[in-house]
């Protein structure tokens, strides 16, 4: 049954339903919920609570974080799953997700402050990134514009950087974690 959907359309499947449960259980932008449902903390993560660096990619604060991470899959994973295929498009996305929260929890660690966090941005950066790699390597094949993702990446950036609210260490992670594993795609295959 599963295989009528693209894997895209699963994940998105699955944020939105997360969200739902989220408001159901008190509301998506409370902290106490957000805990309740896996997001991550760092001071958590290293009493052992590892799946929190999984959990935190389904768990959005509020109906907008959702809606904007949602469109940016809807955009950009359909042509990459198309690329990679179903399986690699969501090893891809996982791994990109947990670079990027990989890269908060040590971030948190070195500057000393543990910040709740949740969303799928480190895995639409890591999706750019990979998107970012194909263009880059295998020139207009895909018909993917290096201009335009990194135009993308440059606004997505500069925005983060002039908004506290912006994890920027999962962005930028889940960026390196994508471009590395799209590399190693190509390589491997």
């Amino acid at each position: 049954m599963l295989e009528r959907f693209t894997v895209t359309e699963i994940l998105i499947g699955i944020n939105i339903l997360v969200f739902l449960l989220e408001t159901l259980a008190g509301g998506s932008t409370t902290n106490k919920v957000a805990l309740r449902f896996g997001a991550q903390y760092s001071p958590y993560v290293r009493k052992g609570q590892y799946y929190r660096l999984v959990t935190a990619m389904f768990l959005h604060f509020g109906i907008y974080h959702l809606l904007a991470n949602m469109y940016s899959l809807s955009v950009i994973g359909p042509t990459l799953e198309s690329i990679c295929g179903r399986e690699r498009y969501l090893l891809i996305y996982l791994g990109s997700g947990l670079a990027g929260n990989l890269a908060t929890w040590a971030s948190d660690s070195i500057r000393r402050k543990n910040v709740i966090s949740a969303g799928a941005s480190g895995c639409i950066f890591g999706l750019l990134g990979a998107c970012l790699v194909i263009a880059l390597l295998t020139g207009s094949r895909y018909m993917l514009s290096t201009r335009s993702i990194l135009t993308t990446l440059a606004i997505n950036v500069i925005y983060g950087i002039s908004s506290r609210r912006v994890n920027m260490a999962a962005h930028l992670g889940g960026l390196a974690g994508g471009m590395i594993l799209m590399f190693l795609v190509l390589l491997f295959v």
